[in-house]
């Protein structure tokens, strides 16, 4: 302080008195009792002095951190999500899609209904990709790249729920939560676009995707060059697993990686009371379902998690006659590639050696009524870890659970297999209303007070991921940066 002269002093104390007089951290009787009185010249200037090291302590202590800048951001989003005016419009928005369900490659209503609202928030958009999926972006167009990733697909179930916005369409209906996935990013999109959009250090893509129950629609939009450009990507699933309030995932392999199969087994029919005079086909499956089993039970690694499944088996249609063909049908999980590609092998030797074992022949297709096969999601580790640090300051540590791998799979895996992505998901089970069932049941329902949650979700991780990447910062050394192109 005595390099500090006395009207220099006198200066910065006047300018924290006016900043201060105003801080509830500060109360106007401390100020009024420490400020300088008229006093000798000496007993003035220890009086400036020691009351400018007070104000500024004070001003150190008060003023936010950059972290505790950024930490508030989720929790900002979150208070905005939950308004109702945005509420009532996602809640709207997921209504509309649930009454009108549409399966892969046709989601044309839900596509068109997307497009008009982001036409009506002034978003601008690319249509079409993967015959229905649209990409809207906020932001300056230029680096960094951050997306978002929302399906749009329903399932070919009949609802069984009863109520206001039941399914109008027979034989098909949201029952793996699609409908909340799409008014979550549009409520994501509506929140960026009339408070941030301006302030984005960066671009924000928007990723409305056909197709995921099966059909393989990320598959095609990363073939189609959508996430080429995008440094992360993030993908939301609701929940019966899990509270309200929380959400889970893990770094690494989180789903499986997933195949289908179907074998025709030939043989020779004939009267079930001479069965010599045929050819079983029935005896030749059931013999390829048993021996199926064992490529778990005898041949994988007991750590090494798989399953081979056998969902379908048809034959003939009378009970004294033996037909002459039969099909069987089934799923393969695993989490390694390896892996992956050895029980897939084993499935063929086993059906088209079981069958000549039974004298029969077998036919083995791996991707029956063009379904796909997928790839292991498998959560990028510092993504992960960014996840959990905004997930964390939005809802608080005791809100983040860590999710054990589940053999489900998912085609986020193949946008997470071309640039970093995170994949986790949002509860929605309420302990004070009655249970929900989980995803794929004609009862399944959704807890439309998740819906704020996603929002918000979405949102904070985009914003703050601009924020923490700016061109030109540092880079760990192991890190690669990738060109980008301009949108």
């Amino acid at each position: 302080s005595s390099l500090l002269d006395l009207s220099t002093t006198k200066e910065v104390v006047n300018r924290h008195c006016l900043l201060y007089s105003t801080s509830s951290r500060c109360p106007p009787s401390l100020l009024t009792s420490l400020s300088p009185q008229p006093s000798s010249p000496m007993a003035a200037t220890l009086r400036w002095r020691c009351f400018l090291l007070l104000t500024l302590f004070i001003s150190i202590s008060s003023t936010p951190t950059e972290q505790q800048t950024l930490a508030q951001i989720p929790i900002n989003f979150l208070s905005s999500a939950k308004t109702p005016e945005l509420v009532d419009y996602m809640v709207s928005i997921r209504r509309r899609i649930h009454e009108n369900p549409e399966l892969g490659y046709e989601e044309f209503e839900t596509s068109r209904l997307v497009r008009e609202e982001l036409d009506r928030l002034g978003i601008r958009y690319e249509h079409p990709f993967a015959v229905t999926g649209i990409v809207a972006s906020i932001g300056t167009g230029g680096p960094p790249f951050v997306a978002l990733r929302a399906d749009m697909d329903a399932l070919a179930l009949q609802e069984a729920v009863e109520w206001e916005h039941k399914s109008k369409v027979a034989g098909k209906m949201h029952a793996c939560g699609h409908d909340a996935h799409v008014a979550m990013l549009l409520g994501a999109a509506k929140l960026l676009q009339e408070h941030h959009s301006h302030d984005l250090q960066g671009t924000v893509l928007f990723v409305f995707q056909p197709a995921e129950e099966g059909g393989g629609g990320a598959k095609q939009m990363v073939e189609a060059g959508v996430v080429d450009s995008v440094d992360a990507i993030f993908g939301i699933h609701v929940s019966t697993s899990f509270p309200i309030g929380t959400v889970a995932s893990r770094a690494g392999p989180l789903l499986a990686g997933s195949g289908f199969f179907e074998a025709v087994i030939t043989g020779k029919g004939g009267h079930a009371a001479i069965p010599h005079h045929t050819i079983d086909p029935i005896l030749a499956a059931s013999s390829i379902v048993v021996s199926l089993q064992h490529l778990v039970s005898r041949e994988a690694d007991p750590l090494d998690s798989q399953v081979v499944t056998v969902g379908k088996f048809e034959g003939g249609g009378a009970f004294n006659v033996i037909p002459d063909s039969a099909t069987i049908g089934g799923t393969f999980r695993a989490f390694s590639k390896d892996s992956f590609a050895q029980i897939k092998q084993r499935i063929e030797q086993v059906v088209t050696g079981q069958a000549k074992v039974q004298r029969c022949n077998a036919t083995i297709n791996f991707n029956p009524n063009n379904k796909q096969t997928y790839p292991a999601t498998v959560n990028d580790a510092s993504l992960h870890e960014y996840f959990l640090g905004i997930a964390g300051d939005m809802l608080g540590t005791q809100n983040l659970k860590v999710m054990e791998p589940l053999m489900g799979a998912e085609d986020f895996s193949f946008y997470a297999e071309k640039v970093p992505g995170c994949f986790f998901f949002v509860g929605m089970q309420n302990e004070t209303r009655e249970p929900l069932v989980a995803s794929h049941s004609p009862q399944y329902q959704v807890n439309e007070d998740v819906l704020p949650y996603g929002a918000a979700l979405h949102a904070s991780l985009a914003v703050r991921y601009l924020l923490e990447h700016q061109p030109g910062s540092a880079t760990p050394p192991e890190e690669v940066i990738r060109p980008h192109d301009e949108l």
